[in-house]
């Protein structure tokens, strides 16, 4: 009877003892999988992520700092402070340079986009034919930018034998100088800015059409709709996302422009075509003034982003 009584004691403190240890929580295969994917994305990305840590942010960080000093080779570099931003600011051709890069970043925008919008309305299909239309279209994109001004450069040609201008006197107007003369050199870095730029819009916005529903179309075709009103009511509230990235896109290149009009024009003839991009390079490698040319590449990022932002700001309001 004592001996029942005590394997019966002994039961329930072993049950006891059980019920008072915490039971050890098991780690889920699930948990294990996701923390060993997420090692794997990282390890894929390593070496990307360090090229981008060696070739920009340790150059843009240094930039920065040599844009508060007087930048001496082998002599060591001096602290002066917001000195190099006063020079930036009081130098005259620096703001006519600032002036171009506006009247040349807006107009190459807003011709990008329009273009791409009306290679995209007339490219929009799914046969084999647009297909390889739009490849076709698309390789100005894919091209060296240094190519393609060598390219117009020849087209440009100011002679009579010239392409553009063979076309020209068909019509009876007479050779132009196109890149040499300072009131047509900006217009015609700016149809190339354009011709290069449309066909990356076009693709975006290509992206958004597919999303529309064909069934809205055909509602359209019954009513009777318009093709004006189809575009108004339908094609372009539908297209509002692609937009958005269509337009922070080009403000983002708008204020980058720099290897077109270099190859083109070299900033001439007597800087009608000098842009931000090219004032900082003449400033650094023609003049050696890499403090000031730093302080006006950190003045340009700071715009760049700023007007980055301002954009994503103004489309997502509209789009409420």
């Amino acid at each position: 009877m004592t001996s029942t009584v005590s394997r019966e004691s002994l039961r329930t403190s072993h049950a006891q003892s059980a019920e008072a240890v915490p039971a050890q929580p098991r780690r889920s295969r699930k948990g294990k999988k996701s923390s060993f994917g997420a090692i794997h994305i990282w390890l894929f990305l390593a070496p990307a992520l360090v090229l981008f840590l060696y070739f920009k942010f340790i150059p843009m960080v240094a930039g920065i700092w040599l844009s508060f000093h007087d930048v001496q080779p082998f002599l060591g570099n001096v602290w002066v402070g917001l000195e190099n931003y006063a020079q930036v600011f009081s130098d005259p051709l620096f703001g006519r340079a600032v002036l171009h890069t506006v009247i040349l970043g807006v107009g190459q925008s807003i011709g990008a986009i329009v273009g791409g919008f009306v290679l995209a309305l007339i490219l929009e299909g799914t046969t084999r034919r647009l297909a390889v239309t739009r490849t076709l279209v698309f390789l100005p994109v894919v091209t060296a930018t240094a190519v393609i001004g060598e390219v117009w450069r020849i087209i440009y040609f100011p002679a009579s034998g010239g392409v553009l201008n063979s076309i020209l006197g068909i019509f009876g107007i007479g050779p132009v100088a196109f890149l040499e003369n300072p009131d047509t050199a900006l217009g015609s870095v700016m149809a190339v800015g354009i011709w290069q730029g449309s066909p990356y819009n076009m693709v975006i916005i290509l992206a958004g059409l597919a999303a529309i529903d064909r069934t809205l179309y055909e509602a359209a075709s019954i009513d009777g709709v318009s093709l004006w009103q189809k575009l108004r009511y339908i094609v372009i509230p539908a297209l509002k996302p692609a937009l958005t990235i269509v337009v922070i896109l080009a403000a983002i290149r708008s204020f980058r422009v720099f290897t077109d009009v270099w190859v083109l024009t070299g900033g001439g003839p007597s800087g009608a075509t000098e842009v931000w991009m090219t004032r900082i390079y003449s400033l650094g490698f023609e003049r050696n003034d890499l403090g000031v040319a730093s302080a006006a590449s950190f003045l340009l990022l700071l715009t760049t982003v700023g007007i980055t932002l301002i954009a994503a700001w103004v489309m997502r309001r509209r789009d409420r």
